[in-house]
């Protein structure tokens, strides 16, 4: 049996990032790890640290039916428009200041469950259904940082 390294959470987000930057581009970049406990997003990635601090949860600002779609039936949810961004985030004032109109949210899972959501941002009118299946195809090379995340999270 051989050894494996430890997980470069930074490195291997960042490398999952310009990927998603190549593929469909991206304004704004967000890796959100799921807290089922307390049902909260906790980001672990971000393209913007000012404006989304690592570290920094999502709870109840996050539209319910996000969650549902996104976290229970683990389904991507496409917003081409300001307000499919406004419909499902309360700090869409944010979202418009950096240029962002469209969104993308991919769940990340791994045997059956919901480790945690990517979200993709960029001007309106950026992205289709075909984007939505380029960002989902590459939403496995979140995987082993989720998983490395949750394995260091102290039990509450």
């Amino acid at each position: 049996m051989t050894s494996r390294s430890p997980v470069d959470v930074t490195a291997d987000l960042t490398a999952l990032e310009e990927e998603i930057q190549a593929t469909v581009g991206v304004r704004l970049f967000t890796v959100l790890a799921w807290l089922p406990e307390r049902r909260a997003l906790r980001r672990v990635h971000t393209t913007h640290p000012e404006a989304y601090p690592i570290g920094g949860e999502k709870t109840v600002e996050v539209a319910g039916e996000l969650l549902e779609q996104c976290i229970a039936r683990q389904l991507p949810y496409l917003g081409p428009d300001p307000a499919a961004v406004r419909a499902v985030f309360a700090d869409h004032r944010t979202i418009d200041a950096l240029g962002c109109g469209a969104v993308i949210n991919v769940p990340v899972v791994d045997g059956g469950h919901t480790l945690g959501l990517l979200s993709v941002l960029d001007a309106e009118g950026t992205y289709d259904e075909a984007s939505v299946r380029a960002v989902a195809a590459l939403a496995d090379g979140a995987v082993p940082a989720l998983r490395a995340v949750a394995t260091s999270r102290p039990p509450r």
